[in-house]
């Protein structure tokens, strides 16, 4: 059976709208290649479901997620309920994009088309938090309120300085939450602002987050960033920037194949900046386990 086809998941409401605007244009490169592109339209919940659970992989070449790292954490989890072993092409489109950094994909959509038609790939690990799958990371506590009280309207508009100015609003409400963490690098209570387990390297825009982060190193980069003094903030925000906060006093930093999170407070948590599970959370890494379309076969991830 000829593998002719492509599915596009495509979020609308992504980012600006380049592109919704450039679809068209897509199909049109697509066909010029003999590929037969099937777009499907994510303007509401479940519609993925039903799309890949009649679908035939053996018809299709890849499929192509376009918008951000939700888009993509969608995909995802949507294939791993159906059994679907395809490549992915990726069409940042969202926020940040934050996964797409580590591969240093285009923004422009001729670069994009380019990149997804060939078959040059790159494995990632990806995480899984209980019973729900991650592609670059999972996260709880203040970072967690920040971005799902931002308005998605503003995030539209600013991209990642809504969250820079949703994050700023929200410092006096900041308050510690008490976990117990256990894994084989790392086994403590601590009270925490907030925890990052990073697959990529970065995070709501902050490119340097996971500085040491390999997408198929097989190990997950974990940050606690823990109760602090308030005039601690700055300077381990400028340490962020630089990614040099691995080294700060008030984080802690290891890598681990899985950790186990206990708290007994009610504390937001999210996949990808999706919302996420209810404590306890069984977090661990699940290696090489898509192919991701990029410029160079097997790349490293972007030096900056």
């Amino acid at each position: 059976m000829k593998k002719n086809k492509v599915l596009l998941f495509y979020n609308p409401h992504a980012g600006n709208g380049l592109f919704k605007n450039n679809l068209d244009l897509i199909i049109e490169k697509f066909q010029k290649r003999k590929l037969y592109v099937v777009p499907v339209r994510a303007d509401r919940k479940g519609i993925l479901n039903e799309v890949m659970r009649d679908l035939n992989p053996k018809e299709y070449r890849k499929v192509i997620a376009a918008g951000g790292d939700g888009t993509i954490n969608v995909l995802i989890n949507t294939m791993l309920e159906h059994k679907i072993d395809l490549p992915i092409a990726i069409f940042p489109s969202g926020t940040a994009n934050d996964f797409a950094y580590y591969f240093d994909l285009p923004h422009d959509i001729d670069s994009m088309v380019k990149i997804a038609l060939e078959e040059r790939y790159t494995c990632t690990d990806i995480g899984k938090v209980n019973d729900r799958y991650f592609v670059n990371v999972a996260a709880m506590g203040f970072l967690v309120d920040v971005s799902q009280k931002t308005d998605p309207n503003i995030k539209n508009t600013l991209g990642v300085i809504s969250y820079y100015l949703k994050g700023v609003s929200e410092i006096p409400n900041l308050k510690p939450i008490h976990v117990k963490i256990t894994s084989d690098a790392y086994t403590a209570e601590d009270k925490i602002y907030f925890m990052l387990v990073m697959n990529g390297r970065s995070a709501g825009g902050f490119k340097r987050i996971a500085p040491m982060a390999e997408v198929n190193d097989g190990l997950l980069d974990v940050m606690l960033f823990k109760e602090m003094p308030i005039r601690d903030l700055a300077p381990l925000l400028i340490n962020v920037m630089t990614g040099q906060h691995t080294e700060n006093k008030n984080v802690v930093f290891f890598q681990t194949k899985k950790l186990y999170v206990e708290s007994d407070q009610n504390v937001g948590t999210d996949v990808d900046g999706e919302k996420g599970a209810d404590f306890p959370l069984e977090i661990e890494v699940i290696p090489k386990k898509f192919r991701i379309n990029t410029l160079f076969s097997n790349m490293e991830g972007a030096k900056w």
